[in-house]
């Protein structure tokens, strides 16, 4: 049924089997030519492809493309029947992912323009269907980012003036809503939360708790893979942290889709951090030295915060061992390095006076 191939369709973007899932939408746009779900779907494979590598900006126009096209749909359905309530959805949608995407790219004004655009789609939806959960993932977005983004980027406070206050509490108690009961956006909506919990609330092991159950939905999703080793080592569960950090390095070695150099730094910093901890010191030194040299490659313009802290972490060691000429050389690099977290400050710290444990 229609059903059924969104469904599998949904679930196949999602384990990163893009073609998979383009060809299902691909069929679905054929059924269903005039109804807006296929071609929004099939935008959602352009959106995870980003996602695999979000500093790669070459798909954006594309995407933005895909959107356009689900917007124009939309309206074409509203002219004819102006209480369509799959046209409201998915352009409310469509309005909001292009949200998401210029927020990703530092683009605050627009991503705000596209927040107040997609806000009264979405609240009309809800009127039209007020048993759809879905549609809570964008009022649910729409009222935690309101409140939370003025505060966490003052810069952008004057933009806001102009759209509706946010209430954040509510936002979180819509997402939950629709990660527990939405037909179509509760993988997604449940992918949001865990950033939300990770990045502001600050909350790690409800973070930790989505990120176990999306891994396990979806083993081959990198994205959900690297939340759940990041969540393990914010709660210091270390073997935990090292098993899943070794898993991802291993994959990358094979070359699975999404497990770029990009993700094996990342692994490499963490299982630096898990054998420093276990006291075990070369094997640290080792991990955060092919850190630094994924980052030699993979850093452009300036030093990443995992180039900074990998070269932190060696003078640290350096300093443990007893090998103080060695642990200078590495501070006064991380002094010239840009600042990440206390980078340059612990750096120059440990220049007067060497770390001890």
């Amino acid at each position: 049924s229609y059903e059924a191939s969104i469904q599998r369709g949904i679930r196949a973007v999602y384990n990163l089997e893009f073609e998979d899932a383009e060809s299902t939408f691909s069929d679905l746009v054929r059924l269903k030519p005039r109804h807006p779900a296929g071609y929004f779907f099939r935008a959602m494979v352009t959106w995870w492809r980003i996602m695999i590598d979000i500093e790669d900006t070459r798909l954006d126009d594309r995407f933005f493309d895909e959107l356009d096209g689900v917007v124009q749909m939309c309206d074409s359905i509203l002219d004819v029947d102006p209480d369509n309530v799959d046209a409201f959805f998915f352009k409310g949608g469509a309005i909001g992912f292009e949200g998401r995407l210029r927020f990703h790219r530092d683009d605050w004004l627009a991503a705000a323009n596209a927040g107040r655009k997609a806000l009264p789609l979405v609240q009309r939806a809800r009127e039209l269907d007020p048993h759809n959960y879905d549609i809570l993932f964008g009022t649910g977005i729409y009222n935690y980012y309101a409140e939370v983004i003025p505060n966490e980027y003052p810069i952008v406070k004057p933009l806001l003036l102009f759209i509706p206050s946010g209430d954040k509490k509510k936002g979180i108690e819509q997402l939950r809503l629709a990660s527990e009961r939405g037909r179509y956006a509760a993988v997604e909506t449940s992918y949001f939360l865990m950033q939300i919990y990770y990045s502001y609330e600050r909350d790690y092991p409800k973070a930790l708790a989505i990120a176990e159950r999306l891994h396990a939905m979806f083993p081959q999703n990198m994205v959900f893979h690297r939340y759940l080793g990041r969540c393990q080592v914010l709660i210091g569960n270390w073997p935990a942290a090292e098993e899943t950090f070794r898993d991802i390095s291993e994959r990358v070695r094979r070359g699975e889709r999404g497990y770029t150099r990009m993700i094996e730094r990342e692994a490499r910093y963490y299982l630096g951090m898990c054998a420093m901890n276990a006291r075990r010191f070369d094997a640290a030194l080792e991990e955060w030295y092919r850190c630094d040299e994924l980052s030699r490659h993979l850093d452009a313009q300036e030093a990443s915060g995992f180039m900074a802290m990998a070269n932190l972490k060696i003078g640290m060691i350096y300093d443990l061992q007893g090998k103080r000429d060695l642990a200078v050389r590495q501070y006064e690099k991380v002094r010239d390095m840009k600042e990440y977290k206390s980078s340059r400050t612990d750096a120059a710290k440990y220049l007067r006076t060497p770390y001890t444990e």
